[in-house]
């Protein structure tokens, strides 16, 4: 898949109006391609790395690839499958993540606890599953299958999701291995600099933002609505390892008044003096990456940051993070194209030194980038109906908002106005740094 533009490939189909999802053969191949794509992200793992739960945070990749298939047996199969029979009724209440109204729930810090169900089992789940999905798919009536499909797209984007968990829990239990386990083989690009850091430009004004499209977008992203943004000014790149290693060597970490209180907290408490997966050895500053233990290319865009270590840094520019309206805005003048997974890269990749200073880079893959909206509902928000209501409203509460999906995040789930959200504390995703500052 050409990870650069987001066109239909071979494999998937469209009806007259533009639906992918239009018939029960293109509903299975996507279904088939997507849920492939979770065993390719295994392929290099062993069994013993399946099962391990390194911080409450983080879940096994074993629960993961059950914990999706979960959810296409309790939202689809139970529902529409006449006599289903689940592979296994405890399951239901081992791979719940959080859905209250679907039942009880096994207590997430304590997943790595689960020596079985055996790795071989859950992917026998899933294939039982997969097979109960096509079975089902191919025989229902097109009332029936159109009903389906509001549930079957949430499914696809959810496992989506759950492929960007993957890998970033995968690479905090491998960083804390001192074999310096290597997931894969991507490239370390190297180059002498990248473009000078500048300003651009947006005038004051009424702006819509959120989603108004036809095709899918989760509940969070709606309604469309107009917001009042005074003048300013984006980075036209990211954040680099080089500049961020400045803020480091200027005492950063030691300035109490960059920083916001919690986050001075935070800091001293978890005894932060860099980026998670940087580590000093002889005077000099390497990381922790899927492809390996490296020193770290500092033309890179600095990666598993904080959100109050962005705040920091931007504070320390004389600069600050954008709002996520401002983002939209931003990205509303670029194509969505850059480094995700597909690119088999699995860590951000450095902006050439050839790429145009005055036009705006890296607004979609690489990184997430930590804006400074708190994670709340849009005016006239509703949610869903029934448990698939609990996906994120519920989540509106003590978070921040992150834009432009990162190197672990499919070009295919990504939109201009997705939503993404984590606690200020949260360092483990592939997140960093877009400066934003009132228009000069």
């Amino acid at each position: 898949m050409n990870s650069k533009t987001k066109t239909l490939t071979s494999n998937q189909k469209v009806d007259a109006t533009g639906n992918i999802f239009s018939t029960a053969n293109s509903l299975i191949v996507n279904y088939r391609s997507v849920r492939n794509f979770s065993r390719e992200i295994c392929k290099t793992l062993e069994h013993e790395d399946f099962v391990i739960q390194s911080m409450p945070d983080v879940s096994p990749t074993k629960w993961h690839l059950a914990h999706t298939t979960w959810f296409f047996e309790t939202f689809i199969l139970s529902e529409f499958q006449k006599d289903y029979k689940p592979f296994n009724p405890l399951f239901k209440y081992l791979f719940n993540s959080y859905y209250v109204q679907v039942g009880e729930r096994f207590p997430r810090p304590q997943r790595g606890l689960l020596s079985r169900p055996t790795v071989s089992e859950v992917f026998e789940y899933r294939n039982y599953v997969d097979q109960k999905m096509a079975e089902l798919l191919e025989n229902t009536d097109e009332k029936t299958l159109n009903e389906i499909k509001k549930v079957f797209e949430i499914g696809i984007n959810h496992e989506q999701q759950h492929q960007e968990l993957m890998l970033t829990d995968i690479k905090h239990v491998l960083s804390l291995n001192p074999l310096r386990i290597q997931f894969s083989n991507g490239e370390n690009i190297i180059v002498k600099s990248v473009p000078e850091l500048n300003w651009i430009s947006f005038d004051e004004g009424i702006y819509e933002t959120g989603f108004g499209g036809e095709d899918f977008a989760f509940d969070n992203e709606f309604p469309r609505h107009k917001v009042y943004l005074n003048s300013f000014e984006i980075a036209n790149r990211l954040i680099t390892n080089g500049e961020y290693l400045e803020f480091i060597n200027a005492g950063g970490y030691k300035k109490q008044e960059l920083w916001l209180s919690d986050g001075w907290y935070t800091k001293e408490r978890e005894n932060w003096e860099a980026p998670l997966y940087w580590e000093k050895q002889n005077g000099e500053w390497f990381n922790f990456t899927l492809n390996g233990f490296r020193e770290i290319n500092l033309a890179e865009p600095v990666t598993h940051i904080s959100h109050y270590e962005a705040d920091a840094f931007a504070r320390w520019k004389g600069a600050r993070l954008a709002t996520e309206a401002e983002w939209e805005i931003a990205a509303g003048t670029v194509n969505i194209e850059g480094n995700f997974v597909e690119s088999g890269n699995f860590h951000p990749v450095p902006l050439h030194e050839n790429h145009i200073k005055n036009e705006i880079h890296q607004m979609f893959g690489d990184v997430w980038e930590w804006t400074s909206s708190p994670y709340v509902e849009y005016p006239g928000f509703k949610t869903l109906e029934g448990a698939l209501g609990e996906y994120n409203g519920k989540f509106m509460s003590n978070q921040m908002v992150l834009r432009g999906g990162s190197c672990a995040t499919s070009l295919w789930h990504i939109r201009k106005t997705y939503r993404n959200f984590f606690p200020s504390y949260a360092r483990w995703q592939f997140s960093g740094i877009r400066l934003a500052r009132i228009k000069i």
